[in-house]
C-alpha cells in the first residue's frame, strides 16, 4: 500500500461530519432521487398557526426549509454536537431545543426524518387530528456495503420496517394517510467518499476503520478505477399517520 494513499484514506476516516451536513461529497457521489419529496409531503399538512415539532432535527437543514414561525416550532435533538451547533443558530431565533420529550397533547404535527421514535410517545405528544410525518431509513440501507466490510454484520435496526411501523400506529388507532418505501441506488465515484461515508455512520459500519477494513478497501479501490464507480443500494421509507 502506497504511505500517501494511505495517509488520505485516515484523512477521510477523521474528517468528521457537523450536523446533517454531506457537502464533503459533493461531487464524489450520485444518489438517486427518492419517489416522494418528504419536504413537500411536510409543507402539504403544515399550517402557519400549528405547533410543529420536528424530532432528531440535526443541525436544523431540513426544518429550515419549512419556513416555519419560530414561536410556533420546537425541536428535539440528542446527539450533544448538535445540540451545542442549535444553541448558536436555531434557538438564537427563538426555536425551542429540547433534549427531552415535550409536553403531551401539545403538538399538532411531529416530523421526522431518520430519527428514531416510539409511536406510543408519538401518541401522547400529538393533539388529536394531529400529523406524524417520517421518512426512514429502513433495516436493510448499505446492507451489501456493511456485510462487505463485515460478513458478521446484523442490521442495527432490524424491526426499523414500513410493514411493522404501519402496523404500530393502526394498532395505536391511527388513520395511514401514505405508506411507501424504495431501495435507491447510491453510487460513489472514489474510494475516499466510501471511506468518509462509512466512517459517519458507525450504526451501519459498527466495526469500520480504514486499517480493519482495508483488505476490502483495496479491493474497492482497484473496482473503482476499473469502472469508474462503485453503486450499492438504501432502504427508505414515508409514512404519514394522523392521530384520531
Amino acid at each position: 500500500m502506497n504511505k500517501e494513499k494511505l495517509n488520505l484514506w485516515h484523512q477521510e476516516e477523521q474528517y468528521g461530519i457537523t450536523g446533517w451536513d454531506f457537502s464533503h461529497l459533493d461531487g464524489r457521489w450520485q444518489n438517486e432521487l427518492l419517489p416522494w419529496n418528504y419536504r413537500k409531503l411536510v409543507l402539504s399538512y403544515l399550517k402557519s398557526d400549528m405547533q410543529l415539532l420536528d424530532m432528531g432535527t440535526g443541525g436544523g437543514e431540513l426544518l429550515k426549509t419549512f419556513h416555519h414561525p419560530s414561536n410556533r416550532t420546537q425541536v428535539t435533538e440528542a446527539w450533544q454536537p448538535n445540540i451545542n451547533l442549535l444553541k448558536h443558530t436555531i434557538a438564537k431565533q427563538g426555536i425551542k431545543v429540547h433534549a427531552l420529550p415535550v409536553k403531551n397533547g401539545s403538538l399538532n404535527m411531529i416530523t421526522n426524518s431518520h430519527a428514531a421514535f416510539n409511536p406510543k410517545l408519538i401518541k401522547d405528544k400529538l393533539k388529536t387530528g394531529g400529523y406524524f410525518i417520517s421518512q426512514q431509513v429502513g433495516a436493510l440501507n448499505n446492507y451489501s456495503l456493511s456485510h462487505f466490510f463485515d460478513s458478521d454484520y446484523v442490521p442495527a435496526y432490524p424491526d426499523n420496517t414500513l410493514l411493522k411501523t404501519v402496523a404500530d400506529f393502526q394498532n395505536l388507532g391511527f388513520e395511514i394517510l401514505l405508506a411507501k418505501e424504495a431501495q435507491p441506488s447510491m453510487t460513489f465515484f472514489d474510494i475516499g467518499a466510501i471511506i468518509y461515508y462509512a466512517s459517519i455512520i458507525p450504526w451501519d459500519f459498527p466495526d469500520f476503520s480504514v486499517d480493519h477494513c482495508l483488505s476490502q478497501l483495496t479491493q474497492l479501490d482497484q473496482l473503482i478505477q476499473n469502472d469508474g464507480s462503485v453503486t450499492i443500494k438504501e432502504d427508505r421509507f414515508i409514512l404519514v399517520t394522523r392521530k384520531m
